[in-house]
């Protein structure tokens, strides 16, 4: 056989060889492949709206390990750990032949290590597949891994397993967690020192660990910039300046905001890793702060309670459930914004805003507060005492009883029940009764986010909003009819939004009410601007009593100190819809000038069925409806007394429908003087001129 037949076999055969030996590497490959699946396991993360971290819980294992991509990082430790730790990380294939060589060549000239040959890529390896000995097998395995590895993943892909699951000491994993437990802040923008001090702990993360061992911790700090790599990286003098910066001597806890909203995202999805909420972290920050300086003046065994809502949205922006979650004393573990308790006097301005909507009363409207009977009821001021002769605008400002009932008298109880339904909102009655006076004071239950979903509509012009729970519902907007009337919103708004604040409390140009249940066991303060509403409750779980314990005490000054902490800009409240205005009791109606309605609607003073009486607009009112500006809106007529159905006239012309409300919404074909009649289905009438502008 020729030379050259000879040459062409042997390279066949070891092409053949070659090629087996590739065949059967890869099938060893694809039927051992590295266990990646086990860098899945990570610490579920709950999220405020912006993607900020609220609360990690640990893994299964006990290991504060958060996912990290390299994203998540400031780039120049990206640049330091690749210059320390593996310099041809991005040309080699998982082995770093050089540095194999030179330390294989060390290691027989000196009889020891003196330097490491492992790659990113062998210590992911590692990192995912731990072997306790550091056997000549377990360095062939990791390097065989590594070769695997870099098969399956990008470079970068490589890296976030590495940033994930670095060792920090302790149960602390991954550069996120590291980060935030040292600096108290996510890696996304560090000093030199700092970045410095994060490539050198996971060599040595329990010898090294700055709250254990603060000496070692500096100096293997030291090691890293003193590497001409990483002086490279960095820049002239920034590694001695660095040198000099303090580490910090303790380990810092890990976010833990927003207790049992995280627990509720938890129960919604086990499985996730990461949880959206509609929380804000900056303002979660500031009502979990007001809630802690509370704690410690309320007493034993208090809670409190906050919900704070975007009255446009529906979106829970911040969210207390317990004064501390963790404190067994005060039941920490129970969401106390979901327990149904009695709101006190909380409900009062939807009574007056019925009451407004009707043209039963104006804000200057005389009504007495005094000893009344109702069938039985008996209501009576919270201090014992009575005023006598009060405006409506005082009456609600001073959280009269009296008044409150007189005026749920009249507007109906079931009729304030159904305004509620609007706002999907169903308060709890006690068992076997229907609706009664008792409940404009409080004789229900309700939750407070229930209570905080009814303010929605007094901060969004009537209009209520669905505020979800922050993780499991979804906010928005509620189809159907208003809660109330824009006009009767504005009047309410105006007349909370003159209630003097607690003392030292700041001026911020809120509407807020506050109540206080029966036998001082539950204090409410709800507060909102044009835009948010913030709920406040303070009382103890059990529903024990709390001697002292009131709204305007206890509640109010925590709801404007939680305002200012929230770190949310006031939004000044709506301004007047078209008309709207306060009139002053001596040009009012003579309808309107006292309120004397008795338990079945009638005058008392008469003893029968009144006429009827335009109450809105007034006589000779100028009114804006924007005919200047040729964009017209409608004007709401509202009467009092009469019998329905009523049948009205504008300018001599019927309208097109009779109604049986006694309010009716009119469109003037433009500006000037026009006559208002109504006529009721006794045949009498009453007639109002007005000037449209």
């Amino acid at each position: 056989m020729r030379r050259w037949q000879k040459f062409a076999i042997g390279t066949a055969a070891g092409i053949v060889i070659a090629g087996g030996g590739l065949f059967a590497l890869d099938a060893a490959d694809r039927a051992y492949p590295p266990p990646l699946e086990q860098a899945e396991a990570v610490s579920p993360e709950v999220l405020d709206a912006d993607g900020q971290l609220l609360r990690a819980f640990a893994t299964p294992e006990g290991r504060w390990r958060l996912k990290t991509d390299v994203v998540d990082v400031d780039p120049q430790f990206i640049r330091m750990l690749v210059a320390y730790e593996d310099q041809r990380f991005y040309e080699h294939r998982g082995i770093d032949v050089w540095a194999l060589g030179r330390a294989a060549l060390q290691f027989v000239s000196n009889g020891r290590i003196v330097s490491g040959a492992s790659t990113l890529s062998m210590q992911v390896a590692r990192l995912i597949e731990p072997r306790e000995s550091r056997s000549l097998s377990a360095k062939l395995l990791q390097i065989m891994r590594a070769v695997q590895i870099e098969r399956r993943l990008s470079k970068g892909e490589i890296l976030d397993l590495y940033l994930t699951h670095a060792p920090y000491g302790g149960n602390l994993e991954g550069v996120r967690a590291a980060s935030l437990a040292y600096f108290g802040k996510e890696p996304k923008r560090l000093t030199v020192a700092e970045a410095a001090l994060l490539v050198a702990l996971p060599q040595l993360p329990e010898k090294r660990r700055p709250d254990r061992n603060l000496k070692a911790a500096e100096a293997a700090r030291k090691r890293v910039l003193d590497r001409i790599a990483v002086a490279e990286v960095v820049g002239d003098g920034e590694a001695e300046r660095a040198e000099g910066v303090t580490i910090p001597a303790r380990r810092l806890q890990l976010p833990t905001l927003a207790a049992h909203v995280a627990e509720a995202a938890l129960r919604k999805d086990p499985k996730a890793i990461q949880h959206q909420t509609t929380l804000k972290k900056q303002v979660q920050t500031g009502l979990e702060s007001v809630a802690r300086a509370a704690t410690m003046k309320l007493g034993p065994k208090l809670s409190l309670a906050m919900v704070m809502a975007d009255a446009e949205t529906g979106e829970i922006v911040g969210e207390v459930g317990s004064a501390d979650y963790f404190d067994a004393s005060r039941s920490g573990w129970i969401d106390m914004t979901r327990i149904s308790r009695s709101p006190g006097s909380t409900l009062k301005p939807f009574i007056y805003g019925l009451a407004f909507e009707q043209g039963l009363v104006s804000q200057e409207t005389i009504i007495e507060d005094r000893p009344a009977d109702f069938f039985g009821y008996r209501p009576r001021n919270f201090d014992m005492s009575y005023q006598g002769d009060v405006t409506v605008r005082e009456a609600l400002q001073l959280s009269l009883n009296v008044p409150a009932v007189k005026l749920l008298d009249a507007v109906g109880p079931s009729r304030l029940m159904v305004r509620f339904r609007r706002a999907e909102v169903r308060p709890v009655l006690p068992p076997n009764e229907t609706p009664g006076l008792a409940i404009g004071l409080g004789g229900v239950g309700i939750t407070l986010k229930d209570l905080v979903q009814l303010y929605t509509a007094l901060a969004n012009r009537g209009q209520p909003v669905r505020i979800g729970d922050g993780v499991t519902n979804m906010p928005g907007k509620i189809d159907g009819e208003p809660l109330l009337e824009p006009v009767a919103v504005w009047n309410v708004a105006d007349i909370l939004s003159g209630v003097i604040p607690p003392a030292g409390a700041p001026q911020r140009g809120i509407a807020y009410k506050t109540g206080t249940s029966y036998g001082y066991r539950d204090a409410w303060s709800v507060g909102y601007d044009g835009r948010y509403v913030l709920g406040v409750w303070v009382g103890r779980p059990d529903n024990s009593a709390v001697p002292g314990l009131t709204g305007y005490g206890t509640a109010a000054p925590i709801l404007f100190e939680a305002l200012a902490k929230s770190g949310i800009a006031a939004t000044p409240l709506p301004r007047p819809p078209a008309g709207a205005v306060r009139i002053a009791q001596t040009d009012l109606p003579i309808s309107q000038r006292r309120f004397a309605l008795n338990a079945s609607g009638l005058l008392a003073a008469s003893g029968r069925e009144p006429s009827p009486q335009i109450v809105y607009p007034p006589e000779g009112a100028h009114v804006d409806l924007g005919a200047k500006a040729g964009d017209l809106s409608p004007l709401m007529l509202k009467l009092q007394g009469g019998r329905a159905p009523f049948r009205w006239l504008a300018n001599g012309k019927p309208l097109p429908d009779l109604s049986r409300r006694r309010t009716q919404s009119w469109m003037p074909d433009g500006g000037g003087y026009s006559k208002l009649t109504v006529i009721d289905s006794m045949g009498r009438a009453a007639s109002v001129g007005v000037f449209v502008d």
